[in-house]
């Protein structure tokens, strides 16, 4: 494996990124493939637009930059059930199609589909080439957007005869997340089965049950204060799930059904 009013970290972070932070950056093949963000359009008249009034934070895993800075992604932060690396570099296929160009290619195809429902969209980075942002600044985003929805997209670096996909979702921790853990639950199971049906792809059949999975040792779940999930969306070291994830049109389909999963969670 990952236009709101922000809170100082938040924006301090936001703003580092956007000048680049100094870090690396992705090949220019990859960045032109990545989509831009249109401007939301207007439904037709009497068009529904279900997510009308609610926001929904997009975090698309890692990020370019990482590699290059390993000083600043190793650092250590608190996740209340120990101290976890601020981030990490993620992982890639063997044909080296890297995970953070991966997550970053879906969300940023999603967020015109939530916007054209009517939702409001923040993503946790506002490109590939940056650093971090850490787990925990990532969790504060969602937090300080009181976001209704967040999503986590991953894809994992399993071994290579492991192939299909899960989600994870946070387990309690009394005192932190209470009121969350239901919700995170429903919204779970909403993305879990949209993708599945969207994409036909398999649960997972290395972990999770049934394609969901509950852990306490992910800081962007433990620290989140609004429903929040992880998905996996494929083992990338897995030759038949590496295929799929590494082709564009493959990846529309992808964002299409993670996006009607957060629809069927908020509508």
């Amino acid at each position: 494996m990952r236009a709101y009013r922000a809170g100082p970290v938040a924006l301090a972070m936001l703003a580092a990124l956007s000048a680049g932070c100094g870090g690396g950056t992705v090949p220019a093949a990859q960045e032109a493939a990545l989509p831009a963000s249109p401007a939301p359009t207007a439904s037709p008249a009497g068009t529904a637009r279900p997510l009308a009034g609610k926001t929904v934070v997009l975090d698309p895993g890692h990020n370019g930059g990482n590699a290059s800075h390993p000083e600043e992604i190793n650092r250590q932060v608190d996740i209340i059930t120990g101290r976890k690396a601020c981030n990490t570099t993620g992982t890639e296929t063997n044909d080296g199609f890297p995970e953070h160009a991966f997550t970053w290619d879906v969300a940023g195809q999603m967020k015109p589909i939530l916007e054209r429902m009517g939702a409001k969209v923040v993503l946790t980075r506002p490109n590939d080439r940056g650093v971090g942002p850490c787990v925990t600044e990532r969790a504060a985003i969602g937090n300080e957007a009181r976001a209704d929805a967040v999503l986590s997209i991953h894809g994992d670096g399993a071994a290579p005869d492991g192939h299909g996909f899960h989600v994870i979702m946070p387990g309690l921790l009394r005192g932190h997340n209470d009121d969350v853990v239901k919700p995170s639950a429903r919204l779970g199971r909403a993305v879990r089965d949209a993708y599945r049906e969207g994409t036909g792809m398999p649960y997972a059949n290395y972990t999770a049950k049934n394609g969901l999975q509950t852990r306490t040792d992910l800081g962007g779940l433990n620290l989140s204060k609004r429903p929040a999930v992880f998905i996996e969306c494929g083992n990338m070291r897995n030759e038949r799930d590496a295929a799929k994830m590494s082709d564009a049109a493959f990846r529309k389909r992808m964002a299409a059904a993670l996006a009607d999963g957060i629809r069927r969670f908020l509508s």
